[in-house]
């Protein structure tokens, strides 16, 4: 991979008050070590989120305060419209959210998944990891354990994401995840039943996953000792099947952190990229000697191996820093500060070729 034209992109700069560069093509992070952690680094330039997890780190705070503040940022601020309350509504209008955190260094993990009526979908994850011996709480369980722990219970539901769930039930409910079943997904909607006869043509690939469509915030956060931690949340596939749980919280699929080695994160078509745990190859292949950039590239290649339609992208840092992304479909931005850099940065990656 190599590097080209770096340009300025104003618009990005404006609405997110960061300086942000962009570099055209795969990229590939600065050759690190000491003198450029901690490093802070997430999917699509939410440049806040990178922002706060950085001043946590320069304030003293664990890596884990890091990527937790950091993605909190995205729930609140409603990130695209795909992280946090009021997006992505399910086939019965209600908004669902999914989320984890991986600490590196004790190989603990807490995931949520299909969580109603709680906003801080990351925090429940930690809850989980601190306070119980599990890994994985989903759907309504998930929000009592969240109530237990003193989270506030409300809706997820906003104005907009009921407007959007509206204007799909007037299409049809048009598009959505049904397939051999009567009636004919592709033309109506529900409620369905099994075909008697299998011969749905459609694809299990999203096709509605893009640059511009798209779902998650994945950080990994590398503070200054070395120490390792991932986490995502996210509200997931609009109009996806009530009791939908994505990739974003699977270890090794949504995120992955290993502090021998390092970590990284996913954004996509979850349902396909889940299948192939990408995070998890990506920091097994790193621990073998593969910098992050070939990891990445490696490990979408073999998604596409099988799905030559879909869409994702992944980014990837080791325990000294180094850095890099890769991405099929779509040409996948993300965000990055450490010391080198000196500020938020944002990266475009050029999408792989079949």
């Amino acid at each position: 991979a190599s590097f080209q034209t770096l340009i300025v992109d104003q618009g990005i700069a404006a609405m997110t008050h960061f300086f942000c560069v962009i570099v055209l093509g795969a990229v590939v992070g600065l050759s690190a070590g000491q003198d450029v952690l901690p490093v802070v680094i997430n999917t699509w330039p939410f440049t806040n989120a990178t922002a706060k997890a950085w001043e946590v780190l320069v304030n003293g705070g664990s890596a884990l305060d890091a990527v937790e503040q950091g993605c909190t940022v995205c729930e609140v601020q409603q990130c695209d419209g795909t992280v946090g309350y009021g997006g992505s509504p399910n086939e019965d209008g209600e908004t669902t959210l999914d989320a984890m955190v991986m600490d590196g260094t004790t190989m603990d993990v807490g995931s949520v998944g299909c969580l109603k009526r709680v906003k801080s979908a990351i925090s429940v994850a930690r809850k989980i990891m601190e306070h119980s011996s599990e890994t994985l709480l989903v759907g309504d369980d998930a929000t009592r354990f969240a109530l237990a722990m003193g989270f506030k219970e409300e809706s997820l539901t906003t104005n907009q994401s009921h407007d959007i769930w509206l204007k799909w039930k007037e299409d049809n409910c048009q598009p959505n995840f049904w397939k051999d079943v009567e009636p004919n997904a592709a033309k109506s909607c529900g409620p369905y039943h099994p075909s008697s006869v299998l011969q749905d043509t459609r694809s299990d690939v999203n096709t509605n996953v893009d640059d511009h469509h798209h779902d998650t915030i994945g950080m990994i956060v590398v503070d200054s000792k070395g120490h390792v931690v991932s986490g995502t949340t996210t509200n997931g596939a609009s109009h996806k099947i009530p009791g939908r749980v994505g990739d974003s919280p699977i270890m090794g699929a949504g995120s992955y952190a290993d502090s021998e080695v390092g970590g990284a994160a996913q954004t996509g078509d979850g349902d396909v990229m889940m299948r192939f745990l990408p995070t998890y190859q990506v920091v097994e292949s790193m621990r073998a000697g593969v910098s992050p950039q070939d990891a990445a590239e490696t490990a979408i290649r073999r998604i596409a191996k099988f799905f030559p339609g879909f869409n994702g992208g992944v980014v990837a840092v080791n325990r000294k820093g180094d850095y890099g992304a890769a991405s099929y479909g779509f040409s996948l931005t993300y965000s990055v500060r450490n010391l080198a850099l000196g500020k938020v940065d944002v990266f475009r990656t050029k999408p792989l070729k079949p």
